[in-house]
């Protein structure tokens, strides 16, 4: 039987999307007006070309931060997604704990991501933060304000604790519609708990790690307010990654015509990764 579309959905949807592409659209437009000239003030512009392009991709500053911009998030993924799998695949899937649980993994989503900043600022300070006074004391130093290393682990760490939960969360949703009766079938066959998971739970929970995993790379690949309340972007240069050098730019060395530029390729590198991770996630689909 031939199936029939109903495509007057789309008349629902529509006031929405142009309003986000009204938004969306003029400043961008703006970002673009500004890369392609220069201005020495009073609303006067040149035309600058694609100088501005050149210079940044030339720039070691730009491919400095881009480098701890992929190493964070690849240190990120490989932290939060076997962690998250774990957490999830030890939660109660009946009773009282379910709710109890779900509960918990998702307090860290609720706080704002500047407040986020400002209790790991706070938490770890050598002076008065619960953290950084319990490594003091039992020999170890700590400083995230003068060590680079000590400030790369707090980032990693705060943002372990802010974000894993959704991955958590994800994971828990495939895990609990799986049917019982692949479960049942494992136990009838004697199936070990490695076996259970690498041929049941993991091919189930795909989809949903894909989503997981697309989500948390750009959403670390774009942070910006956790690290620059905690750190900003310092000690030195080691925490600066695009996000905050971009800010820096743009507003603390008022260098429009250079920011503007450096947004459209960040731009394009978040929508070239984008679709990448649809490309494969709609061709694991095709497979499945």
């Amino acid at each position: 039987m031939e199936k029939t579309w109903n495509n007057k959905a789309w008349f629902l949807v529509t006031p929405v999307l142009l309003l986000v592409a009204f938004s969306a659209v003029i400043p961008l437009m703006t970002v673009v007006n500004y890369s392609v000239q220069d201005t020495f003030g009073n609303n006067e512009f040149f035309w600058a070309g694609t100088d501005w392009f050149v210079q940044m991709l030339h720039s070691s500053r730009f491919w400095d931060a881009l480098v701890r911009n992929l190493i964070f998030s690849f240190v990120i993924l490989l932290i939060e997604i076997p962690l998250g799998i774990f957490i999830a695949l030890n939660m109660p899937k009946h009773g009282i704990g379910v709710p109890v649980c779900l509960v918990l993994m998702a307090l860290p989503l609720l706080i704002p991501w500047n407040v986020v900043g400002t209790i790991w600022q706070v938490f770890g300070r050598v002076d008065i933060g619960l953290l950084g006074h319990a490594l003091e004391a039992i020999g170890i130093d700590y400083n995230y304000v003068r060590n680079p290393s000590d400030a790369w682990a707090t980032v990693i760490l705060m943002d372990v604790w802010h974000w894993t939960s959704l991955v958590v969360l994800l994971c828990y949703a495939g895990l609990v519609s799986i049917p019982d009766a692949y479960y049942q079938a494992a136990k009838i066959d004697g199936a070990s708990r490695w076996a259970v998971f690498r041929y049941i739970q993991l091919p189930k929970m795909k989809r949903v790690l894909l989503i997981a995993v697309l989500l948390r790379f750009m959403d670390s690949f774009m942070i910006y307010t956790e690290p620059f309340v905690v750190t900003g972007g310092g000690p030195g240069n080691s925490t600066t990654f695009l996000s905050i050098d971009l800010v820096k730019m743009a507003i603390g060395q008022f260098d429009l015509g250079p920011a503007a530029a450096m947004s459209i390729i960040y731009f394009l590198i978040i929508l070239l990764m984008s679709w990448v991770f649809y490309t494969v996630m709609t061709s694991s689909d095709a497979d499945a």
